[in-house]
């Protein structure tokens, strides 16, 4: 499928997005693991909350079980409240520091040589936090023990254990933890601007906007409470966390679909519709369940970290994988939005779906890191495709623009013409009869007076005869009715209005070369039609210079007969293109324009329409289309 110019630049910045982004990503995921990294440490279940440091230090070897970084944690016994971590300290340098990529626990605690050196609490880990705890020189060879205590079904350490130069692991922490606040916020604030630009939109706009905007809003909420600086902030308030990340994930869900559906439609059978409307049924019912559970005292916790976890997870993963199948239907179709969403929401799908499904299987240990990256793909495409839309109305309104001013214009010539209708068909016949008596009395002097008398008589019957013609154009224009309908061959009338001019195309030295269909028949008055045409062929012959040539072509498209008449004479600018039918303009010395404008009243009379196309000093093109008379 070969894909417009601007399908391609959208495609290719999405691409260019994602190449930039995962090296950088993939640099801060290395720099997670390095030859600082202790290689083990050893942990011990226990089922107190009150056990000191010396007794941990008094257990027998027995009780420890040794884990590695490439190992999985060990599982967490039932009934376990706390558990005990330890590992020998290598030599240090001065300004060292601990750093430990996710504690399990609301309570952590460190000792080396049984002294505290690190104490924190925090009411709602549940996805474990981030730890660096600042060590001196002495401590170097010592045993450090960490205490980790309730706040999750898991406890101990996920990921590595690393010593180096405080500077580097700050720099590492701030990353990891920083980095989320700032994209978060960068969200935030991209949405604030966005509602208020929408405030501006029409109506049909201000809902897709208005949804892009709880998009934004709900993502960039979900970042900055997934960053583990956000609770340290807070302390004691890290239940707003929580509180914000879910309304976020619950709003965020059925907006995106109905998104999706505002775009492309509801689907075969409404799937995207009912969907949609399931999950906001599922969105009240979880919302509903928060309230209740903070008004327990967090009672119901258990129960609502599974109908919010373990099923909305499952929720997700069917909404990627029908909102990805759709977006491919509709891209295989040529939809030119669907291309740019399916290719931002595939990737975010698909980075998504491969670390949910890594989440479960590793008993929800695995942290999950891609999804930011990949979501901030899935929203340029959202932009962009907002971006397409606002093109294409601009576009309409261009275009809509320009039909105005031509209907502008057409509506003054209307005017015009009306004005001079009402005119002719009032004064022609009144003016025609005495000319006619004037004429036949200078006929009669004419005959009676003297060689030179004669001549002049003569040069006034001739003014006398332009008159008459231009009257009878006058009531032609007047009224262009078609007195006599019948059928007629189109391809004859020419070859008769061919054959009268062909003499004046000679003097002109010029010729008329004819290219007709044959069995091209329209419905209207013979006379009126050779007068069009006659016409049409004078004007052309008229602007021929040496070697003219007027071509003219007659064939079918559709249900209508075309008729060109094309001459390589000296052409018409775009001002004199605009002006042609207008009353009394004319390019001739001695034209009235009353020709043209007989001419249009004529094919208007048979329903058709005349377009002029031409540039100085290249000849002019005349396309006259008729309606085909059907068979008898």
């Amino acid at each position: 499928m070969k894909l417009p110019k601007p399908k391609i630049a959208a495609t290719l910045l999405l691409f260019l997005l994602l190449t930039a982004i995962v090296p950088y990503g993939a640099a801060i995921m290395s720099a997670e693991s390095s030859d600082s990294a202790l290689p083990s440490w050893e942990i011990r279940f226990g089922n107190t909350e009150a056990e000191t440091v010396e007794e941990a230090v008094a257990a027998s070897d027995d009780e420890w079980i040794r884990v590695t970084p490439h190992n999985n944690k060990p599982e967490t016994p039932k009934g376990t409240s706390s558990a005990w971590l330890r590992f020998s300290l290598p030599q240090m340098s001065e300004k060292s520091a601990l750093f430990i990529n996710k504690v399990y626990g609301n309570s952590v605690k460190a000792y080396v040589n049984n002294a505290l050196v690190y104490n924190s609490e925090n009411k709602y880990n549940f996805n474990g936090r981030k730890i660096l705890i600042p060590l001196s020189t002495e401590d170097g060879g010592k045993k450090l023990y960490i205490w980790t205590q309730g706040g999750s079904k898991d406890l101990g350490i996920e990921g590595e254990i690393r010593v180096d130069r405080y500077s580097e692991l700050l720099s590492i922490y701030v990353k990891q933890g920083l980095m989320d606040i700032i994209i978060g916020a960068t969200f935030i604030f991209i949405a604030i601007v966005l509602f208020i630009c929408s405030l501006f939109l029409r109506k049909g706009f201000y809902t897709d906007g208005f949804l892009l905007v709880l998009i934004l809003l709900s993502i960039g909420v979900i970042v900055v409470t997934y960053s583990s600086f956000l609770p340290i902030i807070l302390g004691d308030y890290g239940e707003i966390v929580l509180v914000f990340f879910d309304l976020a994930l619950y709003t965020l869900l059925p907006s995106v679909t109905f998104y999706f559906e505002k775009i492309f439609g509801s689907g075969k059978k409404q799937v995207v519709t009912r969907f949609r409307k399931f999950q906001l049924v599922y969105s009240i019912f979880c919302l509903s369940l928060m309230v209740i559970n903070i008004l327990l005292s967090y009672q119901l916790e258990e129960f609502y970290r599974f109908m919010t976890a373990d099923i909305l997870g499952v929720i997700m993963i069917v909404q990627f994988i029908l909102l990805v199948s759709l977006a491919f239907i509709h891209t295989y179709r040529g939809n030119g939005d669907a291309i740019v969403f399916t290719t931002g929401f595939t990737i975010f799908a698909f980075i998504s779906l491969v670390e949910l499904i890594v989440y479960y299987i590793s008993r929800e240990s695995y942290q999950l890191y891609w999804w930011k990256w990949g979501m901030m793909v899935f929203v340029l495409s959202l932009i962009v495709i907002l971006g397409r839309r606002f093109t294409r109305n601009h576009e309409q309104l261009v275009e809509y623009s320009r039909k105005l001013e031509t209907f502008n214009n057409d509506l003054q010539r209307s005017e015009k013409m009306e004005i001079i209708s009402e005119l002719a068909a009032s004064v022609a016949h009144e003016v025609r009869n005495p000319l006619q008596v004037t004429r036949g009395f200078l006929q009669i002097l004419g005959e009676r007076s003297d060689h030179k008398e004669r001549e002049y008589m003569q040069m006034a019957i001739a003014e006398l005869d332009r008159a008459t013609v231009i009257i009878s154009d006058f009531l032609t224009f007047a009224k262009p009715g078609l007195e006599t309908i019948e059928r007629l061959d189109v391809s004859e009338e020419l070859r008769h209005v061919s054959g009268i001019l062909a003499p004046l195309a000679n003097l002109q030295g010029g010729v008329i070369e004819l290219n007709l269909q044959p069995e091209l028949c329209v419905i209207g008055s013979s006379a009126k039609f050779k007068q069009a045409f006659i016409n049409i062929i004078k004007n052309s012959i008229e602007a021929l210079q040496d070697n003219g040539l007027i071509r003219v072509t007659a064939w079918k498209s559709e249900a209508y007969v075309m008729i060109s008449v094309r001459d390589n004479g000296e052409g018409m600018n775009g001002s004199e293109l605009a002006r042609l039918g207008e009353p009394y303009y004319s390019n001739k010395t001695k034209g009235t324009g009353l020709g043209l404008m007989v001419t249009f009243r004529i094919i208007e009379a048979m329903e058709g329409t005349t377009e002029f196309k031409s540039e100085k000093g290249e000849g002019t093109v005349i396309i006259i289309k008729l309606p085909m008379a059907r068979k008898n």
